[in-house]
């Protein structure tokens, strides 16, 4: 495919970890609903820097829009059997509200939508170059006309968690597609770089499999907790009272931590005795290692906000990791194309 196809999946991969961190910093810092609209900020692509710009009913005007798309939104679920939970949307008093104009929660959110923009232009630019190639590389196009899709969904999904006010369900499944778009662009690397690769049995290949598996249930665990913490955050409870106020998915999460310490233990007695990427296997500690120690910074410095996107992005880094190393284990050899 060239080395210019090359690059442009490396930044991609780049440009995705960015918006996931933008992400984070923008749930952290309250941002979320620093523009009520989407995809343009208060109805314009460059937004404003004083209420004096907005009209006076401004709240009433977004809120209007917002309850014609839970309209719209409810009757998806419906329609795929989620009558409950489309209820629960239509009769939540808190979606409709608008919060005040915040300059720096909103202009936080729009950079937080102009690093989407750019993964977003990346991929689709990666996908018309796939299909110029498809002839020789059907595969790429396949992965990079995935990757485009996935991407356009997590983008509606953005629109979602606009329409609904932040509910909580509604970010976590915003998130998840974000893993699954690193892991096609992981793909694509080593399918377009074609780097040999030495089979070490299945040992290590299954093992990769068990720990990138209960490393997603992990990560589910903890958005688990995340949603507590976002309930916790809009209501009375002093920040300092919010981990004691935690359900047991918290500590069950916690004390999921162990299960990946005996795994990178188990990893490391199998990767040493067969010479396999070692230096992989030191990265995958580390990233590891500062995962637990954000963690721990949450649990007892009452959650301080600088943590939180700290630890997200080592989940998705650690993910990304795990994919490399199974990918090293998934097959005799790649040849270049």
């Amino acid at each position: 495919m060239g080395k210019f196809f090359t690059k442009l999946v490396i930044v991609n991969i780049v440009l995705i970890y960015l918006v996931i961190i933008a992400g984070s910093v923008v749930r952290t810092s309250g941002s979320g609903m620093g523009c009520p609209d989407w995809p343009k900020c208060f109805d314009c692509w460059i937004p404003p820097t004083d209420i004096s710009q907005l009209p006076e009913n401004y709240k009433e005007i977004y809120s209007k829009k917002r309850e014609e798309k839970i309209e719209k939104f409810s009757k998806l679920l419906v329609s795929l059997g989620m009558e409950e939970t489309a209820e629960e949307l239509k009769n939540d008093p808190d979606i409709l509200k608008e919060e005040d104009f915040n300059a720096r929660k909103t202009w936080t959110e729009y950079i937080n939508r102009l690093a989407g923009f750019l993964a977003g232009n990346g991929v689709l630019l990666m996908f018309l170059i796939a299909l110029v190639k498809i002839r020789k590389r059907k595969d790429l196009f396949w992965l990079s006309f995935a990757t485009l899709v996935l991407l356009v969904y997590t983008a509606w999904l953005g629109s979602v968690v606009v329409a609904t006010n932040l509910v909580p369900w509604v970010i976590t499944a915003h998130m998840f597609p974000a893993f699954a778009i690193v892991g096609l662009l992981i793909i694509i690397y080593y399918r377009t770089k074609g780097i040999p690769i030495k089979y070490h049995g299945k040992a290590v290949k299954w093992l990769s499999v068990v720990f990138l598996i209960l490393t997603m249930v992990q990560v589910y665990l903890g958005t688990r907790v995340r949603q507590n913490i976002d309930t916790l955050s809009s209501s009375d409870i002093i920040r300092a009272a919010w981990v004691d106020n935690l359900d047991m998915e918290f500590y069950l999460h916690r004390s999921f931590s162990w299960v990946i310490l005996i795994l990178i233990g188990v990893s490391w007695y199998y990767f040493k005795k067969l010479k396999f990427h070692l230096k992989d296997l030191i990265i995958l500690s580390v990233l590891i290692g500062i995962e637990i120690v954000t963690g721990i910074l949450m649990a007892y410095l009452d959650v301080p906000a600088f943590s939180q996107p700290m630890h997200l992005l080592m989940s998705t880094l650690i993910f990304g990791q795990l994919l490399r190393i199974y990918l090293f284990t998934s097959s005799k050899q790649q040849t270049v194309q």
